[in-house]
């Protein structure tokens, strides 16, 4: 069991490491469109005038719960926008502890559940892989086929969750694996 718990918080720093360096540095821009400065501006006083008597939260613009929106969207152009009408650092320290504690949770059930569930390292290994594949296609993956999301930003966060998650359960299978597990042909009983 503290294998499985040190793997899980090993595999939790990995996915933490592995979401900066898919998102925390200039890797991010092959993801994100730009607008130039004044479009930036124009747009937030936009948001700004036309969503902050609502307050936080996600908005479908135009709104297809009714007969005007829906043929508004219908026509286009349309978006999903995720609002937050007070501002935030760009490295908020307060969003990196939240997600390093998130990781590390993670990691520790994908390890508890990889050691519950199989005996060695090569089936821990292939279910890890597997189940992070399943993962980032039905949650990201299905974001570009169900809501029309762009489909190069769906890649991006779909291959960087793949990578954090898959070495999150390499990393807690490896360390769960014991010498006699190691040796082929052994019986581990």
């Amino acid at each position: 069991m503290v294998r499985a718990l040190i793997g899980g918080l090993l595999g939790g720093l990995a996915m933490f490491i592995t979401g900066f360096i898919f998102w925390g540095t200039p890797l991010s821009a092959l993801a994100l469109s730009r607008v130039g400065d004044q479009a930036s501006a124009n747009l937030q006083a936009a948001l700004a005038q036309g969503l902050n008597a609502t307050g936080t939260g996600v908005y479908v613009i135009p709104d297809p719960a009714t007969a005007q929106g829906t043929v508004l969207y219908g026509r286009g152009p349309v978006a999903q926008i995720f609002y937050n009408s007070s501002g935030f650092p760009v490295m908020d320290s307060g969003a990196l502890v939240g997600g390093l504690i998130l990781s590390l949770v993670v990691g520790v059930l994908i390890a508890l559940a990889l050691r519950f569930a199989l005996s060695d390292f090569a089936s821990r290994a292939r279910i890890s892989i597997l189940f992070a594949l399943a993962a980032a296609l039905w949650m990201h993956v299905g974001q570009s086929v169900f809501n029309h999301a762009p489909w190069g930003y769906i890649l991006y966060l779909a291959f960087s969750d793949f990578v954090a998650v898959a070495a999150a359960g390499l990393i807690a299978a490896k360390l769960m694996e014991t010498k006699a597990q190691s040796v082929p042909g052994e019986s581990l009983h």
